[in-house]
């Protein structure tokens, strides 16, 4: 069994809790999904939000999807210029079974521009 890190995001329509909360729980379903993950493999995540986020920890929907156990942080990207705005990221430690190149990282929705090479 390999630690690897897995990554993605998502760009929420407004900063309203319920839409945060939507979001990062389609992000994390998603990436649980394109990885065959569940919670027992999760050993923490990461989660930032762009400084214009600010109604919500996204770590809340991580908790509400049962990861209850898990070590969770919350902190604020750094405010480039011209960045994409309303992001919620992901970086996941998980144990797998999959190699690097295996590991599908996970962009949705308009955060799709952040990682062309890669999104699904």
């Amino acid at each position: 069994m390999a630690v690897r890190a897995v990554r993605g995001a998502a760009q929420v329509d407004a900063d309203e809790r319920d839409l945060i909360l939507k979001a990062t729980t389609e992000l994390v379903t998603a990436l649980f999904e394109a990885n065959g993950l569940t919670p027992d493999d999760v050993i923490s995540i990461v989660f930032t939000a762009t400084p214009d986020l600010i109604s919500e920890f996204p770590a809340l929907a991580a908790r509400e999807l049962g990861l209850v156990d898990t070590p969770l942080l919350c902190a604020t990207e750094i405010a480039v210029p011209g960045a994409l705005p309303r992001v919620v990221r992901i970086l996941a430690h998980v144990e797998t079974m999959r190699s690097k190149q295996e590991v599908q990282h996970v962009y949705l929705g308009g955060a799709t521009a952040l990682r062309r090479d890669i999104a699904q």
